[in-house]
């Protein structure tokens, strides 16, 4: 099944082979993390639990698998191997979502949860729970009489957070649908102690979203609460470039500490951007801008642009390289922008309609050299490119911006507008 295909019942994906983009196995699924939602709405699918090949347990988020049928999972390849933890928010599907005893809504009959289903939602990379499996009459291990339905997610009742209360796991459903930068607002207005407490619920993606939208001082406090590997992890989450200006902050000994407990790749883009100074267009630019090779199709540059966690600016245009791939490449040889991609037939090669007259910024150039630039060609994204003619990275007009405005803007912007108000 394609991750585009009907849904899945859990109780198949139950020891499921796990598999690299090369075909390698690199370990089997134990179990599903799911977050509950108020008002019945269906469970956000966060991810997996594989159990990797020396018994060791990870998490999988699911922005990270690529495809799921004929019985295996097929993943980016890139896998965190740090031991998995179950969050506050968290709920395994497997472990504790199964035989559950819950009521259904119409005739308030009590029934077992057999089986749930999970389905991928219309044109995002997001997973819901939307089926239950049930089983009706008396529970027990050894009963296995009784009429079995399958029904929408919302026709139980006995797994959704109540509404009221202001628990972290309650206050985050509410907030689920905001924005990273709206999120953020109603975080910096939070108590130290009820802060702390959201930002450790978050799973890392979201966090690391969140905290890029902050003030530094809250930037800093959140990181310093978190445990050292979660704070490792979610530097990892976050853009090449915030966690390099976030680190920054940090006293000598923090920022190593935290360097090493980071995947090794990850922890490489951050130091080679510290090395740059800050309003250069070295340290503005992203280490992760879309690089293809010039063999590439327009199929393929749309295929990536269509990334999900890709930001606007990033997905407005892909840069063509000699091999490597990965920043720093091999001679960086054009860019295309994203309306050429629509113009042009899916099998046009990327070689062929390269913007090869734009001009590149060099590492060393400055902020206000950098703003020039894009004010003088209408540009959200504009290629680093270093003496022997490798790419380096990106710089995107969201990063010029925040480093243009004065230091306190975040804070003037949060004061504007009142926010939703939560006690703790």
């Amino acid at each position: 099944m394609a991750a585009s295909a009907s849904r899945v019942f859990v109780s198949h994906l139950a020891g499921t082979a796990v598999f690299d983009p090369n075909g390698d196995q690199v370990g089997r699924v134990r179990d599903l993390v799911a977050m509950l939602r108020v008002n019945r709405r269906p469970p956000r699918l966060l991810g997996l639990v594989v159990e990797l090949s020396t018994r060791r347990r990870i998490f999988l988020p699911m922005t990270r698998v690529t495809g799921i049928e004929s019985g295996q999972v097929i993943t980016t390849g890139v896998l965190n191997v740090r031991r998995f933890e179950q969050r506050p928010t968290e709920r395994l599907v497997l472990g504790e979502m199964l035989d559950r005893r819950v009521k259904l809504v119409e005739s308030g009959e009590e029934v077992t949860v057999l089986d749930v289903a999970v389905q991928q939602l219309p044109a995002r990379r997001d997973w819901e729970i939307d089926r239950v499996f049930v089983r009706k009459g008396k529970g027990g291990t050894f009963r296995r009489k009784g009429e079995t339905l399958t029904v929408e997610w919302s026709a139980v009742d006995g797994f959704s957070l109540e509404e009221h209360g202001q628990g972290a796991e309650s206050l985050l459903a509410t907030f689920e649908q905001l924005r990273p930068a709206d999120l953020a607002n109603v975080l910096h207005h939070l108590t130290p102690k009820r802060r702390a407490e959201v930002a450790t619920a978050l799973d890392d993606d979201r966090l690391a979203d969140v905290l890029e939208e902050l003030p530094e001082d809250d930037q800093i406090e959140i990181l310093g609460k978190l445990k050292e590997e979660r704070a490792a992890d979610v530097l990892e989450a976050m853009d090449p470039d915030d966690a390099a200006d976030l680190l920054a902050e940090l006293p000598e000994e923090d920022k190593e500490r935290l360097l090493t407990l980071m995947q090794p790749d990850d922890a490489a883009d951050v130091r080679r951007l510290m090395a740059y100074e800050e309003r250069t267009a070295g340290g503005l630019m992203t280490t992760e801008p879309i690089v293809l090779r010039p063999d590439a199709t327009v199929a393929d540059a749309l295929a990536r642009v269509r990334q999900q966690d890709l930001s606007p600016a990033l997905a407005a245009q892909v840069y063509v390289c000699r091999p490597p791939d990965e920043t720093p490449t091999g001679k960086y040889l054009g860019t295309v922008h994203f309306q050429r991609l629509l113009r042009d037939p899916p099998y046009t090669l990327v070689s062929s309609i390269l913007d090869d007259d734009l001009q590149t910024l060099a590492p060393e150039t400055t902020l206000p050299q950098v703003a020039g630039f894009f004010a003088t060609y209408d540009m959200v994204a504009a290629p680093v490119v270093d003496e022997g003619g490798s790419l380096l990275g990106a710089v995107t007009v969201d990063d010029v911006l925040d480093h243009m405005l004065p230091d306190d803007w975040r804070e003037t912007e949060f004061h504007q507008e009142e926010v939703p108000r939560a006690t703790g």
